[in-house]
């Protein structure tokens, strides 16, 4: 899996890199199924844009965008949307085979 994580008007600090890895060992039990992720830090005013891209190994690409006046509580809704649709993506492979 291909992964990129940067800020836009936001400096990705050393601790935000560490929490997003943590985050990313949830993602251990379906990680052959993605490709590429891309998570994008965005800072405007007082608000975070947290977005992923990824791309599934059939080719399915996807996106996800959560917003927050908090940085970490928002990452944390990413990653939790985020396994909730690589589950179903899953699921409809599996179910098709």
């Amino acid at each position: 899996m291909h992964f990129e994580l940067k800020g836009v008007h936001y400096h990705v600090s050393e601790n935000t890199t560490d929490y997003i890895e943590k985050k990313m060992l949830r993602l251990e039990s379906v990680k052959e199924n993605l490709e590429t992720l891309h998570i994008t830090i965005t800072k405007e005013k007082n608000l975070f844009k947290v977005e992923v891209n990824f791309h599934f190994s059939w080719g399915a690409p996807s996106h996800i965008r959560v917003d927050g006046h908090e940085l970490w509580p928002a990452i944390d809704v990413l990653f939790d949307k985020l396994i909730v649709k690589i589950k179903k993506e899953k699921e409809k492979i599996n179910s098709h085979h």
